[in-house]
């Protein structure tokens, strides 16, 4: 990267509020063909995913919070088998062509993938990962906005084709000012950032082709040679994939979990988001048309990108370690796919003064929301952001952080802690890394240390009700066993499950699971109450989450218990929405009158 006047901090920042500002000048207007993209779909799990998310496209349309003109589209993944975001791009690509026959070969077009039920962030389970607040803006942006932000100049700059990104990241780049991204070339181009060897191994590692200059530029284009899907440090080596400084310049660089990482002697480039050309497009579904319906997961990373490259060898397609569930045709598909994409060239678009955040976990959310000082200021990040809240502790590295919510002038919210969508009553105290969210709580109330709160407004035989799920950030809600009687290796807020059940009076029997028998966990455990008001549903799950920090006994024999499996079933979308207009109405009136009495 050439030396520059800004530091690499600072250069990132005002990069990324310009196109945060450039994008709020678009919301509500009205866009011209080729200056913004001509599709922008989403992808989801299921019919009810589906409708959740059109009605919130649905709600920012009509408030204007996102440019007019545009094609918004849902794509739903088919019944059956989880087909991953690679089964999810192919399913887009047949519903772009039932929608416009051959008119789409000329779009620009923006495919996030938001498909799954997001069990290490479960507050963005019902509305989906694409949807999740962020503190800044007014009104507050979202997931959604953010990348139409970040990726604001991609359109003009791009091929009829398609672009493709996940709904829980956030790339942020710095490229001179006369220069632009360009995906212009044939096959498919991804993003690069230079990242530590340990983020590597969690991610895409690019093996480049030899560079010709000596001095790193913030924008270079490169061809790829190979492309590692999570390689271990090892294969990083093996396959010459780990880069040296080329100057020794010290610069900040990527890395999910450690940000703002310095420079090391050595370093990889790994992926975040890929654009494929649209002949590639239909290469790709001419096949899906031919396969007919997929059984197994395909990733659109692993699994397109390892065939891609001069060096790409078919052995990855029977590397099953880092897949979650092995389908016995899932190594057959991976080669049908190799020997379909062999050839087709991937270029690499190199972004030396880039950061990639992930924000797919409650720990992630956490920390880049709370005590994260990089991603605060360059994205401009609040600790208060559009709520009532009187004060907030002072505290030099982490702080609380508050999102369209209102807070009683008596509440005390801990640093690290993130309260979204909620109304916190008198005296109400929310202890360190709490994540509490569409909450309401009326009365005096603790909240543990590390405990997730997260309310659902449901529609049940007609009737609105509302469940409460509460459990610990650090719970692993994907852990699953077999058998009833390895129940007691489950751990919930930290205590054996086996032991939670008895605080509760409750007896290990298959009714005490929803859906897959042979898939037991905290995910499908019947164990949160359905109240008929959301503050009493919040006060009962607080009952028993302080039941099993106190280790007294709380029964839950006289409730109708519902798993999360089962909240997302019967989830109520408007009337979250209403709650959460509700607040926005409020926090706005309340706005209005102070700007009328400062005024006089």
């Amino acid at each position: 990267m050439e030396a520059e006047s800004a530091p690499a901090g600072e250069s990132l920042r005002e990069a990324t509020q310009r196109r945060l500002l450039r994008f709020s000048e678009l919301r509500g207007k009205s866009m011209a063909a080729g200056e913004f993209w001509d599709i922008v779909a989403i992808t989801a799990a299921d019919e009810k995913q589906e409708l959740a998310y059109k009605q919130q496209l649905s709600e920012k349309l009509k408030k204007k919070e996102l440019p007019l003109g545009v094609q918004y589209h849902v794509f739903v993944d088919p019944a059956g088998a989880k087909i991953g975001n690679g089964g999810s791009t192919l399913c887009a690509l047949r519903c772009l062509e039932k929608l416009y026959g051959d008119k789409w070969n000329s779009f620009t077009i923006l495919l996030i993938h938001s498909g799954g039920y997001s069990q290490r962030l479960p507050s963005a389970s019902a509305l989906g990962k694409i949807f999740t607040a962020l503190p800044f803006g007014s009104p507050i942006y979202q997931m959604l906005e953010l990348k139409l932000a970040m990726y604001i100049d991609f359109p003009s700059h791009m091929n009829p084709g398609i672009l493709i990104t996940c709904a829980d990241d956030i790339e942020l780049y710095s490229i001179g000012e006369s220069e632009f991204i360009r995906f212009d070339k044939p096959g498919f181009t991804a993003l690069a950032h230079p990242s530590s060897l340990t983020v590597g191994t969690t991610h895409g590692v690019f093996v480049l082709e030899p560079c010709n200059h000596l001095e790193y530029r913030d924008l270079e284009y490169r061809s790829c040679h190979r492309f590692l899907h999570k390689p271990s440090v090892e294969e990083m080596y093996e396959f010459d994939a780990v880069c040296r400084p080329r100057n020794f310049f010290q610069q900040e660089f990527a890395g999910s979990d450690i940000p703002s990482l310095k420079l090391e002697p050595e370093y990889v480039y790994t992926d975040s988001l890929f654009y494929m050309d649209h002949k590639t497009a239909k290469k790709l579904l001419a096949f899906y048309e031919k396969i007919g319906t997929l059984h197994c997961e395909i990733d659109a990373y692993g699994d397109f990108l390892q065939a891609l490259g001069p060096g790409a060898t078919v052995e990855y397609t029977k590397n099953t370690s880092n897949v979650t569930k092995e389908e016995s045709e899932l190594v057959d598909m991976r080669q049908r796919i190799f020997h379909l994409l062999k050839g087709t060239p991937l270029n690499v678009v190199v972004l030396n003064n880039s950061k990639f955040y992930h924000i797919g976990t409650t720990e992630e959310y956490l920390f880049h929301f709370t005590a994260d000082s990089s991603l605060k200021s360059e994205l401009g990040l609040q600790s208060i952001a559009f709520s009532l809240f009187p004060s907030i502790p002072e505290c030099s590295t982490n702080k609380p952080c508050i999102i369209q919510s209102i807070l009683d002038s008596t509440c005390s919210v801990t640093p690290g802690s993130v309260v979204e969508y909620s109304r916190l009553g008198p005296d109400v105290s929310v202890e360190e890394n709490c994540i509490i969210s569409g909450a309401y709580v009326k009365t005096t109330a603790v909240l543990p240390a590390y405990s997730f709160v997260c309310s659902l407004s449901l529609k049940m035989n007609g009737h609105l009700k509302y469940s409460t799920m509460a459990c610990g950030v650090q719970d692993n809600l994907k852990k699953n066993v077999k058998t009833l009687s390895d129940v007691k290796l489950l751990q919930f807020f930290g205590v054996s499950f086996l032991s939670c059940l008895d605080i509760w009076n409750l007896k290990v029997t298959e009714e005490l699971f929803s859906g897959n028998k042979t898939c037991l966990s905290l995910w499908n455990a019947r164990i949160f109450p359905v109240c008929s008001s959301l503050s009493d549903s919040v006060t009962t799950s607080l009952k028993m989450l302080n039941a099993v920090q106190s280790k007294s006994a709380f029964s839950l024999n006289n409730y109708k218990l519902l798993s999360i499996e089962e909240m997302l079933f019967y989830k109520d979308i408007e009337d979250m929405i209403t709650y959460r207009e509700q607040i926005f109405l409020e926090i706005t009136l309340n706005r209005k009158q102070s700007d009328l009495e400062t005024s006089y």
